[in-house]
C-alpha cells in the first residue's frame, strides 16, 4: 500500500513509470504463449485502468493477485519450469500499478520491471529479444533519473524526454567498453558449472510419439528448425529426408518409439556411392532430438545413434547447436531382419481396423505369392501408392478420429496430411504381411541465396514409411508425396512467392525473407555460438591459432584498462562547458595565471579587469577591450556592430595577456 508520508508522484512522472513498466514487460510477453500473453496483457490494462486516480483497496488487490496466479499455473497445467517461473513475474508486475502513486512505489515498480526483460533473455537470447531489452532497460534508467529530478527539485525535470533519453544512453555508453570485453575476453568453461530449470510448457516439435491432431500446431509452425550448410554436393529438395525418430508400437491410435531397441547393436547398412557432406545448426528445443539426412554414416561428436539410426544429443538442445555430419543414400538397409524383428515389424492391435485388414488379406491373396517374395510385396506396395494417388487428396482440415481411425480414414474421409498417410499406409502393409514402420522427421526444404544454406522450418515437419523388402532391407516409401509431393518439396517456395507478391513494392519479398533470416544465423553465429573454442580460436585471423589462458587474462585486463581509461576520458569530457563561447572566456582567463591575476570562479568581468589593470596596467587595455565584447554578448543577447558568437569564440581562443593587444586577437 502506498506510504501517506511518501512525496506524490505527480501525474507526468506516473505516465513516465507506467509507460516504461509497460515496456519493460513487453519482450517477456512476446517469449510466453499466446493465451498467457494475452491474458497477463489485459489485466495489466485493467488494472492500470482501475486504478488510474487511485489506489485500489489492499483487499481488491490480493483477490487479483490470487486469481491472476491461479490462471497463470492452469494454463500452465500446474508445471513448474522457468516458463512457467517468467509468466508469474510478469503477472505480479501486471498488478504492480495498482499501487504506484508515490515517489518510493514508483521506484520500486521500475526496479521489479528491470527484472523482465533480464527474465526474457530466459526464455530467448535472439536479436529482437535483445534490442527490446535494451530499450526498455534505458527508458527504465531515464524514468528512474526524472524521479530523481522530481524529489531534489532539479529545474532538468523539464527537460525533453528525447533529450533525457539520450543522456541515459550516453551514460550506458560508458559502460559499453567494459561490457564488450567481458563477453569477448572473459575465460569462457567448456560447460557450464550450473543449469538452469526446464520448461514446464513444451515447444512444438519432433517426439517420441504420434498421435492424431498432435502435429496440428506444428504443420503450421514458421519457425526455422534448422539450417544446413553443404561442402561439396547438394541433394534435391525431393532427396532431403531429414530422419528423427522411428515409431514402431501401434496401440489403435498412437505410434511409439520401441523401448525394445535399448541395448541391440547397430543395423547393417550399404551405403551408396553418393555422399553428403554438411553442417547442420539445430534451434533449441528443449529435447534430445537430433535429425540428419537419410542416411547418417555416424554419429558426431555428442550425440548417439540407436539402431533405426535416430540421432539424439547427449544433452538436451537449450541453445543453437551446430553438428558437422556426413550421409548416403544406402543400397541395402538391414538386407537380413531376424525372425524377432520382423515380428514386431508386423504387429497390430486386436480389434482394430477390420476393414484395413480384410483389404490387405485381399491384396495379398490377389498377389499370388508367398510372404516375404520380394515381387508380391512390391506388387502389394506399388497397388497401394496407385490408389492413393487416384483417389486421395491432402487437407490439413481433418476431424478427430474415432476407434478405427484408419479405417475411417481410407474408406471414409480419403483425406489428410503426413500422419494419416504414412500410419495408414504402415497399417496396410502390416496387414498384408509386409514389416513396415514409420519414420518422422523433416523433409525438403529452401535455399537462403543470401546465405547460402538450406532452410528447414518447423512447418515442413513429416512423417512417411518404411517398409522391408528381400535383398534391399528397408525401404523409404513416402505415401504423402504420392498425392501431394508438393507440399511436401515446396511448401517454402510457395509461402515465399506470397510474401514476394505482397512486398513486392519494396525491394523484393524474397529478398526481405532471406535477409532477415539471414541476419538471425549471423546472429547465432556470432554472439550464441560464441564459446570456450571460438573464444581460444578468437585471434586465429591474425596467426595466432590458439589463446592460453594466461594470454586471455591478460587481454581481459588490457582491455579492462582501455574501458577504464574512455570512462575517465568520456566524464571528463561531459564536464566541460558545452557553450564554445564560455568554454573559450574560462580557457583565456587561466592564461593570466602566470601573472597571479587568473579570474576568479566568483568574480564579475568588470571586477577582474579592474583587479589586473591595478597590478598591471600594461595588460588590462587589451583585456578590457575583450572583456566588453564579452559582456555584452552574454548580458545584452548580442555585440555591437553584430558580430557574432563564432568571431568572439576566436578572439577569446587568440587572446594573450601582452602590453599590445588590442582585444581583438591581435597581438602585434
Amino acid at each position: 500500500m502506498a506510504d501517506p508520508a511518501a512525496p506524490a508522484l505527480d501525474p507526468r512522472s506516473r505516465r513516465w513509470a507506467l509507460l516504461s513498466a509497460a515496456v519493460c514487460l513487453l519482450p517477456l510477453l512476446l517469449q510466453l504463449p499466446l493465451a498467457i500473453a494475452v491474458t497477463i496483457a489485459l489485466s495489466a490494462v485493467a488494472v492500470v485502468a482501475m486504478s488510474w486516480r487511485q489506489p485500489l483497496h489492499g483487499l481488491i488487490r490480493l483477490l487479483l493477485s490470487v486469481v491472476l496466479i491461479a490462471t497463470v499455473l492452469a494454463m500452465s497445467d500446474f508445471s513448474i519450469g522457468r516458463d512457467t517461473g517468467c509468466a508469474l513475474l510478469a503477472a505480479m508486475l501486471a498488478i504492480k500499478p495498482s499501487e504506484t502513486f508515490s515517489l518510493r512505489d514508483a521506484r520500486s515498480l521500475l526496479g521489479f520491471a528491470l527484472f523482465a526483460p533480464f527474465a526474457t533473455f530466459l526464455l530467448d537470447q535472439g536479436p529482437l529479444s535483445l534490442a527490446l531489452g535494451l530499450t526498455a532497460t534505458l527508458l527504465a534508467l531515464a524514468a528512474l533519473q526524472l524521479l530523481a529530478d522530481v524529489e531534489s527539485g532539479d529545474v532538468r525535470r523539464d527537460v525533453s524526454p528525447a533529450r533525457r533519453m539520450a543522456g541515459t544512453a550516453r551514460l550506458l555508453a560508458l559502460g559499453l567498453p567494459l561490457a564488450l570485453a567481458a563477453f569477448w575476453l572473459f575465460p569462457r568453461l567448456g560447460s557450464p558449472l550450473w543449469g538452469i530449470p526446464e520448461r514446464a510448457m513444451g515447444s512444438t516439435g519432433l517426439s517420441d510419439r504420434m498421435s492424431p491432431g498432435d502435429w496440428n500446431d506444428l504443420m503450421v509452425d514458421d519457425r526455422p528448425a534448422l539450417r544446413a550448410r553443404f561442402f561439396g554436393k547438394v541433394p534435391s529438395p525431393s532427396q532431403m529426408y531429414w530422419r528423427g525418430p522411428v515409431m514402431w508400437d501401434f496401440d489403435g491410435r498412437t505410434w511409439r518409439q520401441p523401448r525394445w531397441m535399448a541395448g541391440w547393436s547397430e543395423t547393417d547398412v550399404e551405403p551408396g556411392p553418393q555422399r553428403w557432406d554438411y553442417e547442420i545448426e539445430m534451434e533449441p528445443t528443449e529435447r534430445r532430438q537430433l535429425v540428419a539426412l537419410d542416411l547418417l554414416l555416424s554419429a558426431p561428436s555428442g550425440s548417439e545413434l540407436d539402431p533405426d539410426h535416430n540421432l539424439q544429443s547427449l544433452t538436451q538442445l537449450t541453445g543453437v547447436s551446430r553438428w558437422r555430419m556426413q550421409s548416403a543414400p544406402p543400397l541395402r538397409y538391414e538386407a537380413r531382419l531376424s525372425p524377432q524383428t520382423r515380428k514386431y515389424a508386423l504387429q497390430l492391435p486386436a480389434g482394430f481396423n477390420p476393414r484395413t485388414l480384410a483389404l490387405a488379406r485381399q491384396w495379398r491373396v490377389e498377389a499370388g505369392r508367398s510372404f516375404g517374395s520380394a515381387s508380391a510385396d512390391s506388387a502389394i506396395v506399388k497397388r497401394a501408392l496407385d490408389w492413393i494417388r487416384r483417389d486421395f487428396a491432402y487437407t490439413l482440415e481433418v476431424p478427430l478420429p474415432g476407434r478405427n481411425s484408419i479405417d475411417e480414414f481410407l474408406f471414409d474421409q480419403r483425406a489428410g496430411f503426413c500422419q494419416h498417410f504414412s500410419s495408414s499406409f504402415v497399417v496396410l502393409m502390416r496387414g498384408a504381411g509386409i514389416p513396415a514402420r514409420v519414420v518422422t522427421g523433416y523433409a525438403g526444404g529452401y535455399r537462403n541465396s543470401v546465405g547460402g544454406y538450406w532452410l528447414v522450418r518447423r512447418s515442413d515437419a513429416h512423417a512417411w514409411a518404411e517398409v522391408w523388402l528381400r535383398g534391399r532391407g528397408w525401404v523409404r516409401v513416402d505415401p504423402t508425396a504420392a498425392v501431394a509431393p508438393e507440399r511436401i518439396y515446396d511448401t517454402i517456395d510457395d509461402r515465399r512467392s506470397i510474401a514476394g507478391g505482397l512486398l513486392g513494392g519494396l525491394t523484393g519479398g524474397h529478398s526481405l525473407i532471406d535477409v532477415g533470416d539471414w541476419l538471425r544465423r549471423g546472429w547465432n553465429d556470432f554472439v550464441l555460438g560464441f564459446d570456450a573454442n571460438r573464444q581460444q580460436r578468437l585471434l586465429r585471423p591474425l596467426g595466432i591459432e590458439r589463446i592460453d589462458d594466461r594470454t586471455l587474462v591478460l587481454l581481459l585486463m588490457l582491455a579492462v584498462a582501455m574501458g577504464l581509461l574512455w570512462m575517465v576520458w568520456f566524464s571528463r569530457r561531459n564536464e566541460r562547458e558545452p557553450d564554445p563561447v564560455l568554454r573559450a572566456w574560462h580557457a583565456m582567463a587561466r592564461r593570466y595565471r602566470p601573472f597571479g591575476l587568473e579570474r576568479l570562479p566568483d568574480e564579475p568581468a568588470g571586477r577582474w579587469v579592474e583587479r589586473v589593470a591595478a597590478a598591471r596596467p600594461e595588460l588590462a587595455t587589451g583585456l578590457r577591450v575583450i572583456s566588453d565584447r564579452f559582456s555584452d554578448w552574454r548580458y545584452a543577447d548580442g555585440e555591437p556592430g553584430g558580430r557574432s558568437a563564432r568571431a568572439l569564440t576566436q578572439a577569446l581562443r587568440a587572446h594573450r595577456p601582452s602590453p599590445r593587444n588590442d582585444g581583438n586577437g591581435n597581438n602585434g
